[in-house]
């Protein structure tokens, strides 16, 4: 029977470390939702939050929807900063330590050493 697990840290180091940020960004996403909504969080505030989670599962877990999910949560932020500010900023104003774990989470995810990685053994 396979085992099921929250962090796999016989994987690569990138996958590992990527993992971390995913998490580490989910917790914090929901912590902002709770802490500045007064009326309440709303299911399209927590949705980022669990695809977040769901994906380092994924990873940890070596399935290959946990890692494209990863990856369009990765760019996520990206994505939302040039809808929302088309003509300005394309970071969309946030603040440099943001923006530094937004890059380091796109970039260990599409290292070589993980898309090799996830070619080879993720199912």
């Amino acid at each position: 029977m396979e085992r099921r697990r929250w962090l796999n840290q016989g994987q690569p180091q990138t996958l590992v470390i990527a993992c971390f940020l995913l998490y580490f960004n989910a917790a914090f996403t929901l912590l902002i939702a709770l802490g500045s909504s007064f009326s309440g969080v709303r299911a399209v505030d927590l949705l980022p939050v669990a695809a977040g989670v769901l994906g380092a599962y994924g990873i940890a877990n070596e399935r290959r929807w946990g890692y494209y999910l990863a990856i369009a949560v990765a760019f996520l932020p990206f994505v939302l900063a040039a809808l929302i500010n088309s003509n300005h900023n394309p970071f969309g104003g946030a603040s440099p330590l943001t923006l530094v774990f937004e890059i380091a989470l796109v970039a260990l995810l599409l290292h070589t050493q993980s898309r090799e990685y996830q070619k080879v053994w993720f199912k």
